[in-house]
């Protein structure tokens, strides 16, 4: 996606060649203009699929999810870093690790919004490794849902996130792949 690419390289701040910083427009401060386009492009891609529902993690990934549900005309689920006392036992649960924050943490998802058999596309800002989407998914298949695809806003390339989705059978789809970054690095492939 074009208007994304610019807005990394005219935006962006690549600081090391394991983060680059968005906020000014993706997670921090939100372009909304440009998330309706990116909702766009994932509904379109999407189309097909029957997408009963979009789901996302909080916070990052909030924005591109809402965009696109509302493009696709469906609810938007987001599942919670932490487990939450007043949920009690009705809760999916299982452990996802961060290497950006290079910890654990619990995923969790209300029991009430996950329906057996829905079509679920997961729209994500980030993909590197691949823990978060393989997470949401292990989620997914607890309440039986149908994984239909995974929308990635900024995909860095040359991390296994993408193989290790994808060895799962899962469709991805990301709008900017980042084959290199390094201190104000930032190529495309």
């Amino acid at each position: 996606m074009e208007l994304l690419k610019e807005k990394i390289l005219k935006e962006g701040i690549a600081l090391n060649e394991h983060i680059l910083k968005v906020d000014s427009f993706l997670n921090h401060k939100v372009d909304v203009n440009l998330m309706n386009e990116i909702g766009k492009e994932f509904a379109n891609y999407f189309k097909d699929k029957k997408i009963d529902k979009v789901v996302t993690i909080e916070s990052s990934g909030i924005a591109p999810a809402f965009a696109t549900a509302s493009c696709l005309n469906v609810p938007m689920v987001v599942f919670k870093k932490q487990h939450s006392s007043i949920l009690n036992n009705a809760l999916y649960e299982t452990t996802v690790h961060s290497f950006t924050k290079n910890a654990d943490y619990t995923l969790t998802a209300s029991k009430k919004f996950l329906k057996e058999n829905e079509n679920i596309l997961i729209i994500d800002d980030f993909l590197a490794n691949g823990e978060a989407v393989l997470g949401t998914s292990r989620i997914l298949a607890m309440a039986n849902c149908n994984l239909v695809g995974v929308g990635i806003v900024i995909e860095k390339a040359f991390q296994a996130g993408r193989k290790k989705i994808e060895e799962n059978g899962i469709d991805v789809y990301s709008l900017a792949r980042i084959s290199k970054l390094g201190e104000n690095i930032v190529e495309f492939m």
